[in-house]
């Protein structure tokens, strides 16, 4: 399975560069797509969705052409939407063979088969009876993937399905992608870069809408080695130190600012101490030189 994406680009009525000059070849596992708002994730996923034409360029998924072939990437795509509407006096078990029926599957028995399979592996058995309008944020998103997995899709897009869960719904969400991405392409769209470093093996930092860069996390860490200085400062001192450093994020903490620096010079003389490299770190000197 492949998803290839070339020279994509999408200028909107308005004048804005929604996507430009997108080069893309995704296999399956988890693919973190990161940015801000307005770097042109959604606009990449509304078009890999086929809810909207490209001005230029073309993508294909396992050879196909979406442009011409809409039934057939419908047919293996699932979508989860950062919001999406459920029947709150429907029970979870009852949610899932509702939308199984309307994905066409017909027979009862392979329905139930199916659904006890998919309530196991989004951990939601033990509340299969229970009406979903008593469900937290992160039980929603977890039925969501159940949803989304009854027509056994070769691509998945999730959009910032993190945002609002607490640590722990982030960590069953997450590993119940890593667990089911082996013969699924997933993208996984973000601005929470812990979400990233946590669930994918390649991902793409994206900025006016471009691909600014694209690797491995670890790998992207790397390259900021041996140039990552921290202090520990007065608040009032920020706008001073910003002005003099390369300050890729700055952090306040019981009165007092932490920076972290880019340099490729020594600050150890002027009171910085070198630090490993975070992807975050990362994240916004990419943003930065962009």
């Amino acid at each position: 399975m492949e998803l290839k994406i070339e020279n994509l680009s999408k200028t909107y009525k308005d004048g804005t560069k929604a996507l430009q000059d997108i080069e893309l070849t995704l296999k399956p596992g988890v693919f973190g797509l990161l940015g801000p708002n307005g770097a042109g994730k959604s606009s990449l996923m509304r078009t890999i969705a086929t809810l909207q034409t490209p001005d230029t360029g073309k993508i294909s998924l396992d050879g196909t052409d979406i442009a011409h072939n809409r039934k057939y990437v419908l047919e293996k795509l699932g979508y989860l939407p950062q919001e999406f509407g459920l029947y709150p006096n429907l029970t979870c078990e009852f949610t899932l063979d509702h939308f199984a029926i309307l994905k066409g599957i017909s027979n009862s028995k392979e329905r139930k088969s199916l659904i006890d399979s998919i309530l196991q592996k989004v951990d939601l058995t033990d509340v299969r009876k229970k009406k979903v309008g008593g469900f937290s944020g992160g039980m929603k998103q977890r039925l969501g993937i159940g949803i989304v997995l009854l027509n056994n899709p070769s691509l998945i897009i999730v959009d910032e399905p993190t945002s609002g869960l607490d640590p722990i719904q982030r960590n069953k969400f997450n590993n119940i992608l890593c667990e089911i991405e082996k013969e699924i392409i997933i993208i996984y769209s973000t601005h929470i870069v812990d979400d990233v470093e946590e669930a994918c093996s390649q991902m793409a930092i994206m900025s006016n809408g471009r691909i600014a860069e694209r690797g491995n996390p670890g790998e992207l860490k790397k390259r900021l080695e041996g140039k990552i200085w921290i202090k520990h400062i007065q608040k009032s001192e920020l706008s001073s130190v910003e002005k003099k450093y390369n300050v890729l994020i700055s952090k306040l903490s019981a009165g007092k600012q932490t920076v972290r620096v880019y340099s490729d010079d020594s600050l150890s003389r002027e009171g910085f101490e070198k630090d490993y490299p975070t992807l975050e770190d990362f994240y916004f000197y990419t943003q930065r030189k962009n």
